[in-house]
């Protein structure tokens, strides 16, 4: 099932937006390409995560107190 900004999957909640909009961007991709969604979402974590990194983009939002 495709992901949009609106419905993804729960372990991208706490990511900004900018990071899990690329991990949206990068498991749809993957899931169009065949993979299945319990690997697809992991690896998009992961690549989202490097492309901010690299970027000195903020990745998670604070916890709140």
């Amino acid at each position: 099932m495709p992901w949009t900004k609106q419905d993804y999957p729960v372990s991208l909640k706490n990511f900004m937006a900018p990071v899990r909009n690329k991990a949206i961007s990068i498991a749809n991709a993957l899931l169009k390409e065949g993979m299945e969604e319990e690997r697809a979402i992991p690896i998009a974590t992961s690549k989202a995560e490097e492309w901010a990194a690299n970027r000195n983009l903020k990745i998670r939002k604070d916890k709140a107190s």
